[in-house]
Protein backbone atom coordinates (compact mmCIF):
# COMPACT_ATOMS: atom_id res chain seq x y z
CA UNK A 1 0.00 0.00 0.00
CA UNK A 2 1.12 3.55 -0.82
CA UNK A 3 -0.22 6.77 0.70
CA UNK A 4 0.24 10.20 -0.84
CA UNK A 5 -0.24 12.76 1.95
CA UNK A 6 -1.29 16.41 1.48
CA UNK A 7 -1.26 16.21 -2.30
CA UNK A 8 -2.56 18.83 -4.72
CA UNK A 9 -4.40 16.98 -7.47
CA UNK A 10 -4.46 18.32 -11.01
CA UNK A 11 -7.13 17.04 -13.39
CA UNK A 12 -6.67 17.93 -17.05
CA UNK A 13 -10.17 17.41 -18.45
CA UNK A 14 -12.28 19.03 -17.22
CA UNK A 15 -9.58 21.25 -15.65
CA UNK A 16 -9.72 21.06 -11.87
CA UNK A 17 -7.40 21.33 -8.85
CA UNK A 18 -8.13 19.69 -5.49
CA UNK A 19 -5.77 20.80 -2.72
CA UNK A 20 -4.34 19.08 0.34
CA UNK A 21 -5.87 15.62 0.16
CA UNK A 22 -4.56 12.11 0.71
CA UNK A 23 -4.54 9.41 -1.96
CA UNK A 24 -4.48 5.76 -0.88
CA UNK A 25 -3.19 3.16 -3.36
CA UNK A 26 -3.52 -0.59 -2.89
CA UNK A 27 -2.12 -2.93 -5.52
CA UNK A 28 -2.91 -1.24 -8.86
CA UNK A 29 -5.89 0.87 -7.80
CA UNK A 30 -6.71 4.06 -5.94
CA UNK A 31 -8.92 2.87 -3.07
CA UNK A 32 -9.50 6.07 -1.09
CA UNK A 33 -9.08 9.80 -1.41
CA UNK A 34 -9.85 12.79 0.80
CA UNK A 35 -8.68 15.04 3.57
CA UNK A 36 -6.59 12.94 6.02
CA UNK A 37 -7.90 9.75 4.34
CA UNK A 38 -4.47 8.18 4.75
CA UNK A 39 -4.77 8.24 8.55
CA UNK A 40 -7.08 5.24 8.33
CA UNK A 41 -4.50 2.96 6.71
CA UNK A 42 -1.07 1.46 7.32
CA UNK A 43 1.16 1.67 4.28
CA UNK A 44 4.58 0.36 3.27
CA UNK A 45 5.38 3.72 1.70
CA UNK A 46 4.14 7.23 2.55
CA UNK A 47 4.93 10.36 0.53
CA UNK A 48 4.48 13.81 2.07
CA UNK A 49 3.49 15.88 -0.96
CA UNK A 50 2.98 19.23 0.73
CA UNK A 51 3.28 21.94 -1.96
CA UNK A 52 3.58 19.31 -4.68
CA UNK A 53 1.20 18.39 -7.50
CA UNK A 54 -0.08 15.08 -8.80
CA UNK A 55 -1.73 14.29 -12.13
CA UNK A 56 -2.85 11.14 -13.85
CA UNK A 57 -0.12 9.66 -16.00
CA UNK A 58 0.56 11.17 -19.41
CA UNK A 59 0.01 9.01 -22.48
CA UNK A 60 1.87 8.96 -25.79
CA UNK A 61 -0.77 7.67 -28.17
CA UNK A 62 1.60 6.94 -31.06
CA UNK A 63 5.32 6.21 -30.97
CA UNK A 64 8.04 4.20 -32.68
CA UNK A 65 10.49 3.00 -30.05
CA UNK A 66 12.45 1.29 -32.83
CA UNK A 67 13.71 4.76 -33.78
CA UNK A 68 15.27 5.41 -30.35
CA UNK A 69 18.78 4.53 -31.55
CA UNK A 70 18.52 6.77 -34.63
CA UNK A 71 19.23 9.91 -32.65
CA UNK A 72 22.18 11.78 -34.19
CA UNK A 73 22.55 9.01 -36.72
CA UNK A 74 25.82 8.88 -38.64
CA UNK A 75 25.22 6.83 -41.77
CA UNK A 76 25.19 7.21 -45.52
CA UNK A 77 21.74 8.76 -45.93
CA UNK A 78 20.97 10.33 -49.30
CA UNK A 79 19.48 13.85 -49.35
CA UNK A 80 15.71 13.50 -49.02
CA UNK A 81 13.55 16.29 -50.37
CA UNK A 82 10.08 14.81 -49.89
CA UNK A 83 8.20 12.48 -47.58
CA UNK A 84 8.51 9.32 -49.69
CA UNK A 85 12.26 9.79 -50.14
CA UNK A 86 12.63 10.23 -46.36
CA UNK A 87 10.92 6.87 -45.92
CA UNK A 88 13.05 5.18 -48.60
CA UNK A 89 16.41 6.68 -47.69
CA UNK A 90 16.21 6.64 -43.91
CA UNK A 91 13.37 4.88 -42.09
CA UNK A 92 12.88 1.88 -44.37
CA UNK A 93 16.61 1.21 -44.29
CA UNK A 94 16.83 1.66 -40.52
CA UNK A 95 13.95 -0.70 -39.78
CA UNK A 96 15.48 -3.39 -42.02
CA UNK A 97 18.73 -3.07 -40.08
CA UNK A 98 17.11 -3.75 -36.72
CA UNK A 99 17.84 -7.05 -35.01
CA UNK A 100 16.73 -8.43 -31.65
CA UNK A 101 19.51 -6.72 -29.70
CA UNK A 102 19.04 -3.27 -31.19
CA UNK A 103 15.25 -3.48 -30.87
CA UNK A 104 15.52 -4.49 -27.21
CA UNK A 105 17.79 -1.56 -26.36
CA UNK A 106 15.57 0.77 -28.37
CA UNK A 107 12.72 -0.38 -26.16
CA UNK A 108 14.70 0.11 -22.95
CA UNK A 109 15.84 3.62 -23.87
CA UNK A 110 12.37 4.56 -25.05
CA UNK A 111 10.84 3.32 -21.80
CA UNK A 112 13.38 5.06 -19.57
CA UNK A 113 12.97 8.38 -21.31
CA UNK A 114 9.19 8.08 -21.30
CA UNK A 115 9.04 7.68 -17.54
CA UNK A 116 11.55 10.47 -16.91
CA UNK A 117 9.17 12.77 -18.82
CA UNK A 118 6.09 11.67 -16.87
CA UNK A 119 4.76 9.47 -19.67
CA UNK A 120 3.32 6.37 -18.04
CA UNK A 121 1.87 4.67 -21.14
CA UNK A 122 2.96 4.40 -24.77
CA UNK A 123 1.10 3.09 -27.82
CA UNK A 124 4.04 1.71 -29.76
CA UNK A 125 4.08 0.89 -33.48
CA UNK A 126 7.00 -1.40 -34.35
CA UNK A 127 8.66 -2.12 -37.70
CA UNK A 128 11.60 -4.54 -37.87
CA UNK A 129 11.31 -6.55 -41.13
CA UNK A 130 14.48 -8.56 -40.47
CA UNK A 131 13.24 -9.48 -36.99
CA UNK A 132 9.46 -9.93 -37.05
CA UNK A 133 8.81 -13.16 -35.17
CA UNK A 134 9.24 -12.43 -31.47
CA UNK A 135 9.68 -8.67 -31.95
CA UNK A 136 6.65 -7.69 -29.87
CA UNK A 137 7.69 -9.99 -27.04
CA UNK A 138 11.13 -8.38 -27.13
CA UNK A 139 9.55 -4.95 -26.72
CA UNK A 140 7.26 -6.27 -24.00
CA UNK A 141 10.30 -7.47 -22.08
CA UNK A 142 11.84 -3.99 -22.34
CA UNK A 143 8.63 -2.24 -21.22
CA UNK A 144 8.20 -4.56 -18.25
CA UNK A 145 11.84 -4.34 -17.18
CA UNK A 146 11.49 -0.56 -16.82
CA UNK A 147 7.87 -0.65 -15.61
CA UNK A 148 6.21 1.22 -18.47
CA UNK A 149 2.63 0.51 -19.57
CA UNK A 150 2.20 -0.13 -23.29
CA UNK A 151 -0.10 -1.09 -26.13
CA UNK A 152 2.13 -2.73 -28.73
CA UNK A 153 1.55 -3.33 -32.44
CA UNK A 154 3.58 -4.64 -35.37
CA UNK A 155 3.50 -2.55 -38.56
CA UNK A 156 2.01 -4.93 -41.17
CA UNK A 157 2.86 -3.94 -44.74
CA UNK A 158 3.25 -5.35 -48.25
CA UNK A 159 6.51 -3.51 -48.89
CA UNK A 160 8.60 -6.48 -47.70
CA UNK A 161 6.72 -9.02 -49.82
CA UNK A 162 3.93 -11.47 -49.10
CA UNK A 163 6.04 -13.38 -46.60
CA UNK A 164 6.80 -10.23 -44.62
CA UNK A 165 3.12 -9.27 -44.58
CA UNK A 166 2.07 -12.74 -43.43
CA UNK A 167 4.77 -12.82 -40.76
CA UNK A 168 3.49 -9.46 -39.48
CA UNK A 169 -0.03 -10.79 -39.11
CA UNK A 170 1.17 -13.99 -37.46
CA UNK A 171 3.36 -12.06 -35.03
CA UNK A 172 0.37 -9.90 -34.08
CA UNK A 173 -1.91 -12.89 -33.52
CA UNK A 174 0.65 -14.90 -31.57
CA UNK A 175 1.49 -11.93 -29.36
CA UNK A 176 -2.17 -11.25 -28.58
CA UNK A 177 -2.66 -14.92 -27.67
CA UNK A 178 0.27 -14.58 -25.29
CA UNK A 179 -1.30 -11.47 -23.74
CA UNK A 180 -4.64 -13.24 -23.30
CA UNK A 181 -2.98 -16.27 -21.70
CA UNK A 182 -1.12 -14.03 -19.27
CA UNK A 183 -4.29 -12.12 -18.34
CA UNK A 184 -5.73 -15.42 -17.14
CA UNK A 185 -2.67 -16.05 -14.98
CA UNK A 186 -2.75 -15.26 -11.27
CA UNK A 187 0.66 -13.56 -11.49
CA UNK A 188 -0.22 -11.14 -14.30
CA UNK A 189 0.08 -7.41 -13.61
CA UNK A 190 -1.32 -6.65 -17.10
CA UNK A 191 0.98 -3.81 -18.05
CA UNK A 192 0.94 -4.66 -21.75
CA UNK A 193 -1.88 -4.79 -24.29
CA UNK A 194 -1.87 -5.09 -28.07
CA UNK A 195 -3.36 -3.57 -31.19
CA UNK A 196 -3.20 -4.72 -34.80
CA UNK A 197 -0.67 -2.50 -36.56
CA UNK A 198 -0.35 -1.52 -40.21
CA UNK A 199 2.01 0.88 -41.95
CA UNK A 200 -0.19 2.99 -44.26
CA UNK A 201 -2.92 2.34 -46.84
CA UNK A 202 -0.57 3.02 -49.76
CA UNK A 203 1.61 0.04 -48.76
CA UNK A 204 -1.25 -2.45 -48.34
CA UNK A 205 -3.45 -4.24 -50.87
CA UNK A 206 -7.12 -4.96 -50.29
CA UNK A 207 -6.23 -8.63 -49.93
CA UNK A 208 -3.84 -7.79 -47.10
CA UNK A 209 -6.43 -5.55 -45.48
CA UNK A 210 -8.93 -8.42 -45.60
CA UNK A 211 -6.49 -10.53 -43.60
CA UNK A 212 -6.02 -7.65 -41.17
CA UNK A 213 -9.81 -7.43 -40.82
CA UNK A 214 -9.93 -11.11 -39.87
CA UNK A 215 -7.25 -10.44 -37.23
CA UNK A 216 -9.24 -7.52 -35.83
CA UNK A 217 -12.43 -9.57 -35.56
CA UNK A 218 -10.70 -12.59 -34.06
CA UNK A 219 -8.88 -10.56 -31.40
CA UNK A 220 -11.38 -7.77 -30.63
CA UNK A 221 -8.61 -5.19 -31.09
CA UNK A 222 -8.26 -1.97 -33.04
CA UNK A 223 -6.18 -0.95 -36.04
CA UNK A 224 -3.13 1.25 -35.41
CA UNK A 225 -2.19 2.81 -38.78
CA UNK A 226 -0.70 5.92 -40.40
CA UNK A 227 -3.26 7.59 -42.70
CA UNK A 228 -2.91 10.64 -44.96
CA UNK A 229 0.33 11.75 -43.31
CA UNK A 230 1.47 13.13 -46.65
CA UNK A 231 -0.54 14.00 -49.75
CA UNK A 232 0.83 10.87 -51.43
CA UNK A 233 -1.44 8.55 -49.40
CA UNK A 234 -4.82 10.06 -50.43
CA UNK A 235 -3.54 10.58 -53.99
CA UNK A 236 -2.63 6.88 -54.16
CA UNK A 237 -6.07 5.94 -52.84
CA UNK A 238 -7.86 8.06 -55.46
CA UNK A 239 -5.61 6.84 -58.28
CA UNK A 240 -5.91 3.13 -57.50
CA UNK A 241 -9.30 2.88 -55.79
CA UNK A 242 -11.20 6.02 -56.78
CA UNK A 243 -12.10 7.00 -53.23
CA UNK A 244 -10.95 8.89 -50.14
CA UNK A 245 -8.51 6.94 -48.03
CA UNK A 246 -10.74 6.43 -44.97
CA UNK A 247 -13.64 5.58 -47.26
CA UNK A 248 -11.50 2.71 -48.54
CA UNK A 249 -10.70 1.51 -45.02
CA UNK A 250 -14.30 1.85 -43.91
CA UNK A 251 -15.59 -0.22 -46.81
CA UNK A 252 -13.22 -2.94 -45.64
CA UNK A 253 -14.74 -2.74 -42.10
CA UNK A 254 -11.42 -1.76 -40.53
CA UNK A 255 -12.55 1.10 -38.29
CA UNK A 256 -13.91 0.82 -34.74
CA UNK A 257 -13.68 2.59 -31.39
CA UNK A 258 -10.22 1.11 -30.77
CA UNK A 259 -8.78 2.40 -34.07
CA UNK A 260 -5.82 4.76 -33.97
CA UNK A 261 -5.70 6.81 -37.17
CA UNK A 262 -2.30 8.47 -37.04
CA UNK A 263 -1.51 11.92 -38.51
CA UNK A 264 -4.55 12.45 -40.77
CA UNK A 265 -3.01 15.67 -42.06
CA UNK A 266 -4.72 15.36 -45.44
CA UNK A 267 -8.03 13.80 -44.47
CA UNK A 268 -11.05 15.15 -46.34
CA UNK A 269 -14.30 16.34 -44.77
CA UNK A 270 -15.80 12.97 -45.75
CA UNK A 271 -12.90 11.14 -44.08
CA UNK A 272 -13.47 13.06 -40.86
CA UNK A 273 -17.18 12.25 -40.93
CA UNK A 274 -16.35 8.54 -41.22
CA UNK A 275 -13.76 8.81 -38.44
CA UNK A 276 -16.33 10.43 -36.15
CA UNK A 277 -19.11 8.00 -37.02
CA UNK A 278 -16.90 5.04 -36.15
CA UNK A 279 -15.87 6.68 -32.86
CA UNK A 280 -12.23 6.15 -33.86
CA UNK A 281 -9.29 8.26 -32.66
CA UNK A 282 -7.09 10.61 -34.64
CA UNK A 283 -3.56 10.82 -33.23
CA UNK A 284 -1.99 14.25 -33.81
CA UNK A 285 1.84 14.37 -34.06
CA UNK A 286 2.73 18.05 -34.56
CA UNK A 287 6.52 17.81 -34.16
CA UNK A 288 6.83 14.93 -36.61
CA UNK A 289 4.57 16.68 -39.12
CA UNK A 290 6.75 19.77 -38.97
CA UNK A 291 9.96 17.72 -39.13
CA UNK A 292 8.81 15.91 -42.29
CA UNK A 293 7.23 19.00 -43.82
CA UNK A 294 3.95 17.22 -44.55
CA UNK A 295 1.63 20.07 -43.56
CA UNK A 296 -0.80 20.84 -40.76
CA UNK A 297 -4.06 19.12 -39.82
CA UNK A 298 -6.16 22.29 -40.06
CA UNK A 299 -9.47 20.48 -39.45
CA UNK A 300 -8.45 19.03 -36.11
CA UNK A 301 -11.23 21.04 -34.43
CA UNK A 302 -13.79 18.97 -36.40
CA UNK A 303 -12.51 15.63 -35.06
CA UNK A 304 -14.57 14.03 -32.30
CA UNK A 305 -11.74 12.05 -30.69
CA UNK A 306 -8.15 13.27 -30.83
CA UNK A 307 -5.04 12.51 -28.80
CA UNK A 308 -1.34 13.36 -29.00
CA UNK A 309 1.55 11.20 -30.18
CA UNK A 310 5.19 11.78 -31.06
CA UNK A 311 5.74 9.46 -34.06
CA UNK A 312 9.11 8.43 -32.68
CA UNK A 313 10.42 11.83 -31.56
CA UNK A 314 10.89 10.74 -27.95
CA UNK A 315 8.00 10.53 -25.50
CA UNK A 316 8.02 13.98 -23.95
CA UNK A 317 4.35 14.91 -24.01
CA UNK A 318 5.01 18.36 -22.54
CA UNK A 319 6.99 19.22 -25.66
CA UNK A 320 4.31 17.73 -27.91
CA UNK A 321 1.61 19.72 -26.13
CA UNK A 322 3.53 22.98 -26.50
CA UNK A 323 4.49 22.45 -30.14
CA UNK A 324 0.93 21.47 -30.98
CA UNK A 325 -0.52 24.59 -29.46
CA UNK A 326 2.14 26.92 -30.88
CA UNK A 327 1.75 25.47 -34.37
CA UNK A 328 -2.02 25.94 -34.09
CA UNK A 329 -1.44 29.61 -33.28
CA UNK A 330 1.12 29.93 -36.05
CA UNK A 331 -1.41 28.85 -38.70
CA UNK A 332 -4.25 30.85 -37.10
CA UNK A 333 -5.96 27.63 -35.99
CA UNK A 334 -9.24 27.39 -34.15
CA UNK A 335 -8.09 25.44 -31.11
CA UNK A 336 -7.71 26.70 -27.53
CA UNK A 337 -5.24 25.80 -24.79
CA UNK A 338 -7.96 23.71 -23.13
CA UNK A 339 -8.45 21.76 -26.39
CA UNK A 340 -4.82 20.67 -26.28
CA UNK A 341 -5.07 19.82 -22.60
CA UNK A 342 -8.00 17.57 -23.53
CA UNK A 343 -5.94 15.92 -26.29
CA UNK A 344 -3.20 15.26 -23.74
CA UNK A 345 -5.75 13.68 -21.42
CA UNK A 346 -7.48 11.66 -24.17
CA UNK A 347 -4.77 9.02 -24.35
CA UNK A 348 -6.31 7.71 -21.15
CA UNK A 349 -9.62 7.19 -22.96
CA UNK A 350 -7.79 4.93 -25.39
CA UNK A 351 -6.25 3.04 -22.46
CA UNK A 352 -9.73 2.42 -21.07
CA UNK A 353 -10.82 0.96 -24.39
CA UNK A 354 -7.87 -1.44 -24.49
CA UNK A 355 -7.49 -2.41 -20.83
CA UNK A 356 -11.17 -2.26 -19.81
CA UNK A 357 -10.23 -0.37 -16.65
CA UNK A 358 -10.56 3.24 -15.50
CA UNK A 359 -7.69 5.61 -16.35
CA UNK A 360 -7.02 9.32 -16.35
CA UNK A 361 -8.44 10.55 -13.04
CA UNK A 362 -7.35 10.47 -9.42
CA UNK A 363 -10.48 8.94 -8.00
CA UNK A 364 -11.54 5.72 -6.25
CA UNK A 365 -11.48 2.74 -8.56
CA UNK A 366 -9.05 4.26 -11.08
CA UNK A 367 -5.73 2.66 -11.99
CA UNK A 368 -2.85 4.27 -10.10
CA UNK A 369 -0.78 5.61 -13.00
CA UNK A 370 0.34 8.90 -11.47
CA UNK A 371 2.96 11.63 -11.87
CA UNK A 372 4.23 13.72 -8.96
CA UNK A 373 5.65 17.16 -9.77
CA UNK A 374 7.69 19.62 -7.72
CA UNK A 375 6.46 22.48 -9.92
CA UNK A 376 6.57 25.80 -8.07
CA UNK A 377 4.07 28.15 -9.77
CA UNK A 378 5.20 31.79 -9.84
CA UNK A 379 1.56 32.89 -10.27
CA UNK A 380 -1.78 31.62 -9.02
CA UNK A 381 -2.47 28.09 -10.20
CA UNK A 382 -6.22 27.50 -10.33
CA UNK A 383 -8.85 25.63 -12.33
CA UNK A 384 -9.17 28.40 -14.90
CA UNK A 385 -5.49 28.50 -15.91
CA UNK A 386 -4.29 24.88 -15.74
CA UNK A 387 -3.82 24.86 -19.53
CA UNK A 388 -1.78 28.06 -19.37
CA UNK A 389 0.53 26.56 -16.74
CA UNK A 390 0.93 23.29 -18.66
CA UNK A 391 1.75 25.06 -21.92
CA UNK A 392 3.91 27.88 -20.58
CA UNK A 393 5.19 26.47 -17.28
CA UNK A 394 5.22 22.74 -16.60
CA UNK A 395 7.85 20.62 -18.34
CA UNK A 396 9.52 17.26 -17.90
CA UNK A 397 12.05 18.90 -15.59
CA UNK A 398 9.28 19.11 -12.97
CA UNK A 399 8.64 15.34 -12.93
CA UNK A 400 9.90 14.09 -9.57
CA UNK A 401 8.28 10.69 -9.04
CA UNK A 402 6.25 8.31 -11.21
CA UNK A 403 3.85 5.55 -10.15
CA UNK A 404 2.62 3.00 -12.71
CA UNK A 405 0.07 0.30 -11.94
CA UNK A 406 0.43 1.12 -8.25
CA UNK A 407 4.22 0.65 -8.20
CA UNK A 408 6.82 3.38 -7.77
CA UNK A 409 9.02 3.13 -10.87
CA UNK A 410 10.86 6.46 -10.57
CA UNK A 411 11.45 8.26 -7.25
CA UNK A 412 13.14 11.60 -6.66
CA UNK A 413 14.35 11.52 -10.26
CA UNK A 414 16.02 8.14 -9.89
CA UNK A 415 15.20 4.64 -11.09
CA UNK A 416 15.51 1.76 -8.60
CA UNK A 417 18.35 0.29 -10.68
CA UNK A 418 21.49 1.51 -12.41
CA UNK A 419 20.73 2.92 -15.86
CA UNK A 420 24.32 3.75 -16.84
CA UNK A 421 25.00 0.23 -18.08
CA UNK A 422 21.80 0.28 -20.16
CA UNK A 423 22.86 3.50 -21.88
CA UNK A 424 26.38 2.16 -22.46
CA UNK A 425 25.07 -1.02 -24.07
CA UNK A 426 22.57 1.01 -26.10
CA UNK A 427 25.41 3.10 -27.57
CA UNK A 428 27.19 -0.10 -28.59
CA UNK A 429 23.99 -1.47 -30.18
CA UNK A 430 23.43 1.84 -31.99
CA UNK A 431 26.93 1.81 -33.48
CA UNK A 432 26.36 -1.67 -34.90
CA UNK A 433 22.91 -0.65 -36.16
CA UNK A 434 24.33 2.34 -38.04
CA UNK A 435 26.98 0.10 -39.62
CA UNK A 436 24.29 -2.29 -40.84
CA UNK A 437 22.28 0.60 -42.34
CA UNK A 438 25.23 1.41 -44.59
CA UNK A 439 25.08 -2.14 -45.96
CA UNK A 440 21.45 -1.72 -47.04
CA UNK A 441 20.56 -0.06 -50.35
Amino acid sequence: MIILKNANLVQLNPPKIVSNVDVVIDNELIIDIGKDAGDNYKAEKVFDLTNKYVSAGLVCSHNHFYSALARGIIADIKPSTDFVSILNNLWWRLDRALDEDSLYFSGLIGALESIKAGTTSVFDHNASPSFINGSLSTLKKAFERIGLRGVLAYEITDRNGTEGMTDGINESLEFIKKIEDEKNSENSNHLIEAAIGAHAPFTLSNNSFEQIYDALINTNRGLHIHVAEDQYDPSYSHHHFGKDVLHRLDELWLLNEKSLIVHGVHLTENDISILNERNSFLIHNPRSNMNNGVGYMSNLHKVKNAALGTDGIGSNMFEELKFGFFKNNDVKGKLTPDDFLKYLQNGNVLLERYFDKKFGKIEKGYVADLVIYDYDPPTNFVDENIAGHFIYGFSSRDVETVIINGSVVYENRKFPFDINEIYSEARSAAKKLWERINQIN
